[in-house]
């Protein structure tokens, strides 16, 4: 699966090994930063780096890492049409798409090993949106009308 991946200086080296495992599977991977640990930089920027990218299209799905996975998690839901879920359980992962259609998936690098990053990660990518569920729907529709009604 083609997707994009970007990190904060503090999910920089968790991104990094998961980037390698996920192209080493056969995965198209983007890379959208960080490139190198810069204390400065601000995961709002990456989270939205992630989500314009989802959003426009570049890749079905992303992911995105900071520190606790929290900042970057509340960042890339203010984008319209991402619905980003932080996962520190496999569970949640691939139950996360099932169910919510979530198409960004959230690590803290500082909560999380590599390890678990890595199945976390195929969890996500493996799983599919169950959209002939009609309560999965349902519920999905439910979500975008209150996406709609807070973007006027």
């Amino acid at each position: 699966m083609k997707l994009v991946i970007a990190s904060d200086h503090a999910g920089l080296a968790l991104k990094e090994e998961l980037r390698a495992d996920l192209s080493a599977a056969g995965h198209e991977v983007i890379d959208l930063g960080a490139y190198q640990c810069e204390p400065e930089d601000d995961y709002p920027d990456f989270a939205e780096k992630v989500g314009e990218a989802v959003k426009a299209g570049v890749a079905p799905r992303g992911i995105v890492i900071c520190g606790s996975g929290v900042g970057v998690c509340v960042a890339a839901n203010k984008i319209p049409g991402i619905r980003a879920g932080i996962c520190h359980d496999t569970y949640s992962a691939h139950q996360g798409v099932e169910h919510d259609n979530m198409n960004v998936l959230v690590l803290g690098a500082r909560i999380i090993g590599p390890a678990l990053a890595f199945e976390l990660a195929h969890a996500f990518l493996a799983a599919k949106f169950q959209e002939q569920e009609e309560r999965f729907e349902r519920r999905i529709k439910k979500v975008l009308a209150i996406e709609a009604k807070y973007q006027r």
